[in-house]
C-alpha cells in the first residue's frame, strides 16, 4: 500500500466529516450566534477570558494533542496498519470529535461549567462527586506520566554520561518559550492588534526562540528537569489564562501544525511504500487486538481527557457560539490527521515487517527530521526542532491538565449551590493550596516512572470518555435534543475499557502469585485500577438510570 494514498483518503474523509457530519450536529442541536457566551457573561480575567476563534482553537488543539497521536498509532501498528488506520478514522469522526464538540457545546450552554457541575445539574450530587473524584485521580496519572516524559526528553546527558545536545536544546527552547509566551500574552491583551499582526509577531517569536534555544543548550539531568516541570505546572495553574496558556498555545500551534505539514509534505515528496503487513493477527506479542488496539490509540481516535479541556478551559473562552464547531469538532479532526501521518511514517520506515528500534518519538522524530533535511535544513537542527515539537506536545497538555486537576479538586470539595463552605474547605480549595496538593500526589506517582503509569493512563483515559459520553447523552435528553448518536460510542468505550482494566488487574495479581510484585509500582497500579473501576461503575449506573428514566424538562430545554 502507498503511504500517500492513505493520507489522501484520510484528508478526504476528515474534510467531508467536518462539512457534513459536524455541521449536521450543529443544525440538529442548534446554536445562537447572537447569544452572549459565558466568556463575556462571567469575564474575570482569570479563567473566563473571551478570545478569537483561532486563539481558542490553538488552545484546544495544543491541549488535547499531547503525545498520544504519535505514540498510540505507532505502537498499535504491531497489529497491522489497517486496524489502526480504520480505528483512527472511525473513532476520530464518530467518537472523539463528537465527544469533544458535545462537551464544549454542553458547557457553553451551561455557563461554562465543567463536566462535573454539568453532571450535578442533570444527574445529581452523587454523580457529580463520583465523577469529579474519577477526574481528579485521572489528572494525577496524566501529570505524572507527562512529567516523566518531559524530564527524559530534556535530559542533557546520555546513559554513558555524554552530552545529549537535542534534549538540552529542546529544554532551552522550552524555557525561553515560557517567558516569551508571557510577553506575547501582554502584547495580545493590551495592544489590541488584528489577527494578521498577531500571526506575524507569533511566527517571528517562534523562529527567534528556536534559534536562541539551539544556540544555548541547557545541560541538566532528568531529576532537575522533573523539579522544573512541576514548578512550571504550578505557575501555569494559577496564572490567568491570557497571560500564559492562551499565548503559549497560540505560539505552539505553529510548531505542531508545522510538524504535521512537514510530515505530510515529506510523504508527498518521498511517496513511501508501507512496509508493515496490513493485518498481523488477532493476538500479537501476547496482546489481544480487542481491547488493546482501542486503548493504545486514544488521542487521534477518542480521548476522555479532551472533554475536560472542552468543558474546563475552552468553553470559558468561546467568544461566539459559531466558533464551537471549529474548536470542538475541527481540532479533533486535525489531531486524527496527525495520528494518520504518524502511522504512515512509522510503517514506511519499517523493515521486514517490523518497526524500527527506538521509542515511538524517536521513530517519528528521525523520519520527520529526515524529511526536513530534504528542504535543506541541517540534520542536527532538524532533530532539535522535532524534539522541541515533541516537548511542546507534552507541555501544552501537562499545563492544561494541572489546571483541570486543580479545578476538579476544588469542585469536588466545594459544597453545592446554596450550601456554606467551612474554613478548612475554603483553605484547601484555594487556587494555590489545591494546586500544591494535586502536584505533590502526582509527583509521588511520577517516581514510579512513565512506563509503569502509562498502561493505567490509557485505560483510565478511555473509561473517562465512556463516562462523559453517557453524561452528555443525559444532557441532550433532558434538554430535548437528539442524543442517539452517542449511544454506540458510550457503550463501546465502556465495554472496551473495563475489559482492559480487568486484564491489567489480572496481570498484576499474577505478579503477586509469582513473587515479582513491587508495591510502589504494582501495588499503586492495583489500588488505582480498582478505584477507577469502582468509580466508573457507580458513575455509569447513576447516568444510565437517569438516561432511561429522565423526561424532557421543558423549562431547561427552553433555557438552552
Amino acid at each position: 500500500m502507498n503511504g500517500l494514498t492513505l493520507v489522501g483518503i484520510a484528508v478526504v474523509v476528515l474534510v467531508l466529516a467536518y462539512l457534513l457530519y459536524g455541521r449536521w450536529l450543529v443544525k440538529t442541536w442548534g446554536i445562537d450566534p447572537s447569544a452572549k457566551t459565558p466568556a463575556y457573561r462571567f469575564e474575570d480575567g482569570q479563567d473566563y477570558v473571551p478570545a478569537s476563534r483561532f486563539t481558542v482553537f490553538s488552545h484546544q488543539f495544543n491541549s488535547i494533542t499531547g503525545a498520544g497521536p504519535v505514540t498510540g498509532p505507532i505502537i498499535a501498528a504491531m497489529f497491522g496498519w489497517l486496524p489502526a488506520f480504520l480505528w483512527l478514522l472511525v473513532g476520530g469522526v464518530f467518537f472523539g470529535a463528537v465527544q469533544d464538540f458535545t462537551a464544549l457545546y454542553a458547557s457553553v450552554k451551561n455557563e461554562g461549567k465543567s463536566m462535573g457541575l454539568i453532571i450535578e445539574r442533570y444527574i445529581g450530587k452523587t454523580g457529580r462527586k463520583l465523577f469529579l473524584m474519577f477526574c481528579w485521580l485521572f489528572t494525577l496519572l496524566v501529570i505524572a506520566a507527562f512529567a516523566d516524559i518531559l524530564a527524559g526528553t530534556f535530559n542533557g546527558f546520555t546513559k554513558d554520561g555524554g552530552q545529549n545536545v537535542p534534549g538540552a536544546s529542546a529544554a532551552s527552547i522550552s524555557m525561553i518559550y515560557i517567558f516569551a509566551a508571557m510577553v506575547f500574552g501582554v502584547f495580545m491583551r493590551f495592544m489590541k492588534t488584528g489577527e494578521l499582526t498577531k500571526f506575524v509577531v507569533g511566527v517571528v517569536l517562534v523562529v527567534a526562540m528556536l534559534w536562541a534555544g539551539i544556540a544555548n543548550p541547557m545541560y541538566y539531568n532528568a531529576q532537575t528537569w522533573r523539579y522544573v516541570v512541576f514548578a512550571y505546572c504550578f505557575i501555569a495553574s494559577v496564572l490567568p489564562m491570557w497571560l500564559l496558556k492562551h499565548p503559549r498555545d497560540y505560539l505552539s500551534v505553529f510548531l505542531l501544525l508545522g510538524m504535521i505539514f512537514g510530515g505530510a509534505i515529506g510523504i508527498i515528496v518521498a511517496n513511501p511504500e508501507i512496509q508493515m503487513p496490513m493485518f498481523a493477527g488477532w493476538t500479537v506479542k501476547n496482546q489481544p487486538l480487542f481491547p488493546i488496539l482501542f486503548i493504545t490509540i486514544a488521542c487521534g481516535a477518542v480521548s476522555g481527557f479532551h472533554s475536560l479541556v472542552s468543558s474546563g478551559t475552552s468553553s470559558k473562552s468561546i467568544a461566539n457560539e459559531r466558533d464551537m464547531l471549529t474548536v470542538g469538532y475541527g481540532a479533533m479532526l486535525v489531531e486524527t490527521l496527525l495520528g494518520v501521518v504518524a502511522l504512515v511514517i512509522a510503517c514506511s520506515a519499517s523493515k521486514d515487517g517490523g518497526l524500527p528500534t527506538g521509542t515511538p518519538f524517536q521513530i517519528f522524530g528521525n523520519a520527520v527530521g529526515g524529511f526536513f533535511t530534504m528542504f535543506g535544513l541541517p540534520a542536527n537542527i532538524s532533530t532539535c526542532v522535532i524534539m522541541m515539537c515533541v516537548s511542546a506536545l507534552a507541555m501544552t497538555t501537562i499545563d492544561a491538565v494541572t489546571r483541570i486537576g486543580r479545578m476538579s479538586l476544588q469542585e469536588l470539595l466545594l459544597p453545592s449551590e446554596g450550601e456554606e463552605a467551612g474554613i478548612l474547605v475554603k483553605f484547601v480549595t484555594n487556587n494555590y493550596v489545591s494546586t500544591v496538593i494535586t502536584l505533590v500526589l502526582a509527583y509521588a506517582l511520577c517516581l514510579a516512572g512513565y512506563a509503569s503509569i502509562w498502561p493505567l493512563f490509557g485505560a483510565a483515559n478511555q473509561l473517562l470518555s465512556a463516562l462523559v459520553l453517557t453524561a452528555l447523552a443525559v444532557f441532550l435528553r433532558v434538554t430535548g435534543r437528539k442524543g442517539w448518536m452517542l449511544y454506540v460510542p458510550m457503550t463501546f468505550m465502556f465495554v472496551v475499557t473495563m475489559s482492559a482494566l480487568v486484564i491489567s488487574v489480572y496481570n498484576i495479581v499474577l505478579k503477586l502469585g509469582a513473587g515479582s510484585f513491587v508495591f510502589m509500582v504494582d501495588g499503586l497500579q492495583l489500588i488505582i485500577a480498582l478505584a477507577l473501576m469502582t468509580l466508573a461503575i457507580l458513575v455509569v449506573s447513576n447516568c444510565w438510570k437517569e438516561l432511561f428514566t429522565a423526561k424532557v424538562n421543558k423549562n431547561i430545554a427552553a433555557a438552552h
